[in-house]
């Protein structure tokens, strides 16, 4: 009987186009407003960015506050379980980052 890879659920948790960046963003500010994530990631479409948010939140990555505002103030934030993922987010951008210099690298060295 083989054990489970349990890498499988983080990345179905990461897989797509847009949780990554999500992400992302969500590490490089405290807090952030769907507003100011729509400015960040202007290709997302609004249905998109809030599915992808909402799922966060299910899986506890994201707090999601309302403020009773008219019109309603929503602010994001990551959770200290959310923040578990940064360092796992740096490795693999790290790696991205080398992986493409030695995908480059191979390219030139062929031409």
């Amino acid at each position: 009987m083989s054990i489970p890879c349990k890498a499988n659920e983080v990345l179905e948790l990461l897989t797509g186009k847009w949780k990554h960046i999500i992400l992302f963003h969500m590490m490089e500010h405290e807090t952030l407003r769907f507003s100011e994530l729509q400015r960040l990631i202007p290709t997302i479409t609004k249905k998109m960015l809030s599915t992808h948010l909402r799922e966060f939140e299910h899986h506890q990555i994201i707090n999601r506050t309302i403020f009773p505002s008219v019109p309603p103030k929503v602010e994001y934030t990551l959770t200290d379980y959310g923040k578990e993922l940064k360092p796992i987010m740096e490795t693999l951008h790290k790696w991205g980052d080398q992986h493409a210099k030695q995908f480059e690298s191979e390219s030139t060295d062929s031409v």
